[in-house]
């Protein structure tokens, strides 16, 4: 199925220069964005139908019967925490960046007929199960996961678009480090490294110094 993974900024650079933090971990609540995403998506079919653009649709009335079956169901549009630490964000954008759609363990047997790979089935438990299928079966679903010419992988926009995000980063490092400086000038001094109070959302935590942690002696066995 055709899906989007998105990694939206904990927050927003002001015409100001300033550094607008979310107020909370998540963009909005899990259940009012599964709403609002079902709307948009359904309406925006109900226009494509109307433009005769949905040409497996043939029987008159079939648009609205599928599409008022959809919108009597909960869709699931999922939301996660922000990543705290770059090596999560790298983590996360790996997963769905630079991987195939199977690798080489999953795959158990191939021969003259079928191929044998393993998969999990969600549905029943997160049970480990075996599929076998045809050769030209499996080669159809994998090339269901061939991107079509001209679709970017991944596409950057906002403050990190490529026309203007080395100098939009500088700004808001700036802000992060001093939120009353001007970022647009060179010749302020840095300041110490800072993070908003996570409980306040107002207050600034400076680094004191950091404590390394201690290695204790294992016991002898007496």
């Amino acid at each position: 199925h055709v899906h989007l993974h998105c990694l939206i900024p904990g927050g927003a650079l002001g015409s100001n220069g300033q550094w607008h933090p979310a107020r909370s971990n998540y963009l909005f609540p899990v259940r009012a964005l599964s709403r609002h995403f079902r709307g948009q998506m359904v309406s925006l079919l109900r226009q494509a139908a109307t433009r005769g653009e949905l040409s497996r649709v043939t029987r008159s009335g079939q648009v609205d019967e599928m599409l008022d079956r959809l919108m009597a169901i909960d869709w699931v549009v999922y939301s996660k925490h922000c990543l705290d630490h770059t090596a999560s964000v790298v983590d996360y954008l790996a997963r769905y960046t630079h991987r195939i759609a199977i690798n080489n363990a999953r795959i158990l047997e191939v021969n003259d007929t079928e191929v044998a790979f393993r998969y999990t089935d969600y549905r029943d438990s997160n049970t480990i199960k075996t599929l076998h299928l045809t050769g030209q079966e499996f080669v159809r679903r994998f090339l269901m996961h061939v991107l079509p010419k001209g679709l970017m992988r991944v596409r950057h926009f906002g403050f990190l678009a490529n026309c203007c995000r080395r100098a939009q980063l500088a700004r808001i490092r700036q802000a992060l480090c001093d939120p009353k400086d001007d970022p647009a000038e060179p010749s302020r001094p840095s300041r110490p490294e800072t993070w908003l109070c996570p409980r306040c959302n107002s207050g600034r935590l400076h680094r004191v110094r950091v404590i390394s942690p201690t290695r204790t002696q294992p016991h002898a066995p007496g």
